[in-house]
């Protein structure tokens, strides 16, 4: 079982970066890889709330995990602590065995200076997924998060 984690520090308070974690809103703004556009199609932000989101490659040379050009996933939030910990639990949709199974995203997010450090780690990566990529993904991400929260 494959495993990325990724620690930024985000110049916003925890209340803020809870809630753009929970927000699907916010999350549209941020989740999302460069090169990518995203559309939320559910989403119930409680412990046990189901979400399915689509992730669109805008390239068309690249493929996607769940249609020619997207990855889609659904999945539900297990476990919800205000300010303090998001965990979900995730799935590809798709037919390639070796794109399925459950995955776990934990973030925590802790007071750190004048801001929040946070950090998720994603497990069970699927054997068809690259834990380079996923890093990458997640590295632009939380770029974007950082942009949206912080002050300018």
């Amino acid at each position: 079982m494959k495993s990325t984690r990724m620690r930024r520090h985000i110049r916003a308070p925890r209340s803020a970066v809870y809630r753009a974690l929970i927000d699907p809103d916010m999350l549209i703004k941020w989740k999302i890889p460069a090169a990518m556009i995203g559309e939320v199609h559910a989403f119930d932000a409680r412990e046990g709330g189901a979400f399915r989101i689509s992730l669109t490659y805008v390239l068309p040379d690249r493929a996607g995990k769940t249609s020619a050009h997207t990855d889609t996933y659904h999945g539900h939030f297990a476990r919800l602590v205000p300010d303090a910990l998001v965990v979900e639990v995730i799935e590809f949709e798709t037919s390639d065995p070796d794109l399925m199974g459950n995955m776990t995203i934990t973030t925590s997010l802790t007071d750190a200076g004048a801001g929040t450090d946070l950090v998720a780690v994603h497990d069970g990566l699927p054997a068809g997924v690259s834990a380079a990529d996923n890093e990458l993904g997640w590295w632009m991400a939380l770029e974007k998060l950082a942009a949206l929260l912080e002050p300018q």
